[in-house]
């Protein structure tokens, strides 16, 4: 079992007991020709856990101190928790680029398929889910949404963090062929419940009075439910890598042991190193801090009436730790596309503004990287839920929101002179967002032109009609012998436009 003071990020529950999984034999329900395909998933996740456990320690500034035994007291080392957030701001620095803020889709606002896809984003919170899919994915490089059914058959879209999951990726298909998640477990870490999923069916395992036992459901989708997020995905890993890599592991160690020597040696400012020469040792007493911050001291001769001299030890200089510090956190900071000022560190020539932009676009470029393709993930999430054909799901765009800050003027400049040659651009939803409107803003604006429009056309019909009755009225002050005659042309010619504004 684990201890309880390790609680992962997921559920806030306890890292999970590897040795509480089932074989695949062993689960009643399952098919004999899908053992083989579930061993090998519970493998897969039991060789990553550790890797897992580890990169969500350091995630959370849990890990313990790597000493050398060499120069850090035993006190202070047992002492001192983790004082470096580095690999939590490696992967919150770069996640906060990724704001997804919805689905756009061709043909308007207001047909079909973007209703569709505007309800699957609203009933699932996805600007929710999503974002802390990314941060999961950024942690363990990789991280997944299933796609599943409700009780009323509508879509659910959950996230899985890769800590309670695994996945077999196949190249024939490039796609993942099988995956599990952990679903449940108790407060001890005991696995308790997980879903298998194949190509056309789900494996909802469950352990119940000791026993597992798995109920089956039919998908008949072709490919599991189920869509990795990975950072920097490669041919030879498509499930791509963590931030907080092997080199930022050691850069933080080395960190924490250069804090924890910078902290014992500030114990010796507090009591400064002296040394009498010629005096007894019993000569202070056994209160020495006492007689050390006294304002008045005074020792006696010795037996041979020799005054003891009193003599300082320089007190060693903490500027090497402060510099080691430094080198440390530029380390990271090419490791990480950081900048340095964000690792907590002010150098002794601030970088200019230019080089402060160029060290910020580095981490905004990896972002529209990834953001393109957390994209495509978005698009295959929504065929899946909806079950669009290839032809529907094309007209599906993901909208995140700009990675880079860019001034009002500069925005508001760009799109005046855009516009002034293209006026088409000025009332699309690219020349709006170029304009420094967000998603949801564009929605609404879009929203408030068709009532606007709708209210326009009401009042254009309310005029036709008052003009049409204002017609009969003139009509009618003709003589009297032809009043029978207009009144009925009369009658005859406003019955089409009554029906028109009722219709």
């Amino acid at each position: 079992m684990v201890s309880a003071d390790m609680v992962a990020a997921a559920g806030g529950k306890p890292f999970l007991a590897a040795n509480t999984l089932p074989s695949a034999r062993s689960i009643t329900g399952v098919d004999e020709s899908d053992w083989d395909t579930i061993e090998e998933l519970l493998k897969v996740w039991h060789d990553k856990m550790g890797g897992n456990v580890l990169r969500s320690l350091y995630y959370t500034a849990k890990e313990r101190m790597r000493d050398f035994g060499i120069a850090i007291p035993e006190k202070i080392r047992t002492g001192y928790m983790a004082p470096v957030g580095w690999p939590a701001k490696a992967v919150r620095a770069l996640s906060d680029l990724s704001a997804f803020e919805g689905f756009s889709v061709d043909g308007g606002s207001s047909e079909g398929l973007a209703s569709d896809v505007g309800e699957l984003f609203e009933r699932n919170a996805l600007d929710s889910v999503v974002s802390q899919t990314i941060v999961s994915a950024y942690t363990h490089s990789c991280a997944f949404l299933t796609i599943s059914r409700d009780a009323d058959g509508l879509a659910k879209v959950t996230p899985r963090s890769a800590d309670w999951s695994s996945a077999i990726w196949d190249t024939y298909d490039n796609r993942i062929g099988s995956a599990m998640t952990i679903t449940d477990a108790d407060r001890d870490g005991t696995i308790t419940g997980f879903n298998v999923w194949l190509a056309d069916r789900v494996y909802v395992c469950r352990k119940k009075s000791g026993r597992w036992k798995a109920t089956t459901l039919v998908t008949n989708y072709g490919r599991p439910n189920v869509i990795a997020f990975s950072y920097d995905p490669q041919l030879n890993r498509p499930f791509g890598r963590s931030r907080i890599s092997r080199p930022l592991i050691s850069l933080t160690d080395a960190a924490f042991r250069t804090i924890v020597r910078m902290e014992g040696n500030a114990e010796f400012y507090a009591a400064p190193k002296l040394w009498f020469l010629g005096l007894d040792r019993d000569a202070l007493g056994s209160d020495k801090w006492t007689s050390l911050i006294s304002a008045i001291n005074a020792v006696s001769r010795d037996v041979d009436n020799n005054i003891p001299t009193l003599q300082q030890i320089q007190q060693a200089s903490m500027q090497p730790h402060s510099d080691m510090l430094k080198t440390l956190a530029m380390m990271v900071a090419s490791e990480t596309s950081l900048p340095v000022n964000d690792l907590g560190i002010t150098m002794d020539n601030p970088a200019s503004a230019e080089a402060m932009a160029a060290a910020e676009r580095k981490l905004s470029r990896e972002a529209d990287r990834q953001n393109r393709l957390f994209s495509r993930a978005l698009k295959d999430v929504a065929g899946m839920a909806l079950n669009l054909p290839v032809e529907e799901l094309a007209r599906i765009t993901p909208v995140w929101a700009p990675t880079r800050e860019i001034s009002d003027a500069a925005r508001a400049d760009y799109y005046a002179k855009v516009a002034g040659v293209n006026s088409d651009f000025a009332d699309s939803d690219i020349g709006l967002m170029k304009a420094g409107l967000t998603f949801g803003e564009i929605q609404s604006f879009r929203a408030y032109q068709q009532r606007k429009r709708a209210q326009d056309r009401i009042e254009q019909l309310q005029r036709q009609v008052t003009m049409s009755r204002q017609g009969g009225d003139v009509e009618q002050t003709e003589p009297s012998a032809d009043i029978g005659r207009q009144a009925a042309a009369s009658g005859n010619g406003a019955g089409p436009t009554d029906q028109q504004v009722s219709g």
